[in-house]
């Protein structure tokens, strides 16, 4: 029987924080028709679904820290993350379908990227939507001992609010210090 996976990744702009990928089974029970893009669904009906989702699949989430981002760079964090998830599936897919263009360097694997596979794949969609709850809950959590920086609303995203907490309070360590221009305040010692 083909069991196919659906893995997307959030938090890839972000100036702040881990990048997280999640990997996906569906159930044939689920109604497919509720998953989308988790950018195309407002936050409390997206953790209702995350929730829906946890209990109607096999899932797993992955991330790359804030470390692993700034030495080997956000597309290959990415990559790790994802290939963090599909590892940590408790059943082997016989497919994996992931949004974008790159696929994680996973022996044993049958990998395809898909573009815009998480408007297009069930299966991807929900990964979308679990690891976009996920990372907003953890961003959540961080903004409660950062104060000033907005994260519970900006989740890190390099607002026009974000960067003026940046130059009043400066970066610190959930601050990916080589994105651009996090690494040019670094510069200025900001």
């Amino acid at each position: 029987m083909k069991v196919t996976a659906g893995v997307d990744e959030v938090g890839r702009g972000s100036l702040i924080g881990p990048v997280y990928a999640a990997a996906v089974i569906l159930n044939r029970s689920i109604n497919i028709r509720l998953l989308k893009d988790s950018k195309l669904v407002a936050k409390d009906k997206r953790e209702l679904l995350s929730n829906y989702i946890k209990k109607n699949s096999i899932w797993a989430v992955g991330k790359a820290s804030v470390k692993e981002i700034d030495k080997i760079n956000i597309l290959q964090a990415s990559l790790l993350a994802m290939k963090r998830a599909i590892k940590k599936l408790k059943k082997k897919p016989s497919h994996i379908l992931i949004d974008g263009n790159k696929v994680p360097d996973l022996k044993n694997y049958n990998l395809k990227a898909v573009i815009k596979g998480d408007q297009k794949i069930p299966s991807i969609s929900a990964a979308s939507i679990i690891a976009k709850v996920s990372r907003d809950k953890f961003i959540t959590t961080l903004a409660r001992d950062n104060r000033g920086y907005g994260w519970d609303q900006n989740f890190g995203y390099g607002t026009k609010q974000h960067l003026k907490a940046i130059k009043k309070l400066g970066i610190n360590k959930h601050h990916r210090k080589t994105f651009s221009p996090i690494s040019k305040f670094k510069a200025h010692n900001i």
